[in-house]
């Protein structure tokens, strides 16, 4: 079982003006969400710890993971507003973003409300916005501290500027987690931002030598590239035809968790373990689920039936 932490919010898209107001395109999103239905849809069970609020928008995000398959054991109800994210898209096409989440349901967890978890919980994902916004940041540093020890945790930045413009605040929360956990998912835009200049292979060995077991550089259409203490495997992006890469990174990330499960690596000795073939599989079958997501409009990650098996390590992919 998988437990994904951090924001489950609403994008809202303004589409277009119309006399007397504007059209609006409400759509359940965040990172660590997406991630979370994305791991149920490939058939992994999964909960979703965050706060949800008894406001319409948090009924539909619960009414939305129920239906999805994403349980919902672990989320704390409260009257805290959804945070929504407004996008607008200016003449040229260019977006920009408006953050409504000082006081939101998200941002209610605190180390106090921390639950204690089933001996099923196997595995923990976080990332984004609720790694830096407080006083959820500091919860879930408190949970990956507390779990470490027995269950793999997984960490993807996810870096959102608009919402924290500190970058200083993101290398702190970065800092702080390679430490605890022992997956590190990051794209190069990602690396790029928060440390101009500095190569994947050099992120890779500060973060090892930091005490995590695994890390993951996404570049794009340059492929992926990850690193353990004993393997270094770069893969090729997988071909497809793009309509848009929105989820693409999450669809990655819930592929990634999902093959490490697949292939009997679901934990931390069993991902420091990894070999080269295994790791190259793992790589494999997360890219072609971001391809999948690439190939269709918004967030619509794949399900099981779209993707063939997790390749077997050392058998060459089609």
């Amino acid at each position: 079982m998988f437990l994904v932490c951090g924001e489950a919010l609403f994008d809202v898209f303004v589409t277009r003006d119309r006399p007397g107001g504007l059209t609006l395109d409400a759509r359940p999103g965040g990172s660590p969400f997406n991630v979370a239905f994305g791991l149920a849809r490939l058939g992994q069970p999964v909960e979703m710890f965050t706060g949800l609020s008894r406001d319409p928008y948090g009924a539909f995000l619960r009414g939305f993971m129920d239906r999805e398959g994403v349980r919902t054991t672990y989320a704390l109800e409260t009257p805290k507003p959804t945070t929504l994210v407004t996008v607008a898209v200016d003449a040229n096409g260019g977006p920009t973003y408006a953050f409504s989440g000082t006081d939101t349901a998200d941002r209610a967890v605190t180390v106090d409300a921390l639950p204690a978890l089933r001996e099923d919980v196997t595995a923990i994902h976080m990332g984004s916005i609720a790694t830096v916004v407080e006083p959820v940041a500091t919860a879930l540093k408190a949970l990956a501290r507390r779990e470490a020890a027995t269950r793999l945790i997984s960490y993807d930045p996810n870096v959102r500027p608009t919402v924290e413009p500190s970058l200083d605040v993101w290398r702190r929360s970065l800092a702080d987690l390679v430490g605890l956990v022992h997956v590190v998912k990051i794209s190069r835009e990602d690396l790029d931002l928060l440390y101009p200049g500095m190569a994947s292979d050099q992120a890779a060995s500060r973060w090892l030598a930091a005490g995590t077991a695994l890390v993951v550089v996404t570049d794009g259409a340059n492929g992926v590239s990850a690193w353990t203490r004993a393997a270094r495997v770069t893969c090729p992006v997988h071909p497809v035809t793009i309509v848009d890469t929105v989820g693409a990174g999450d669809s990655f990330q819930a592929g990634l968790l999902a093959a490490l499960a697949d292939l009997g690596c679901g934990s931390a000795a069993g991902v420091a373990g990894m070999s080269a073939p295994a790791l190259e599989a793992a790589l494999v079958f997360a890219s072609r689920a971001a391809a999948v997501t690439c190939s269709r409009r918004g967030a619509d990650l794949p399900r099981r039936a779209d993707l063939p098996a997790v390749p077997a390590p050392g058998v060459d992919r089609p």
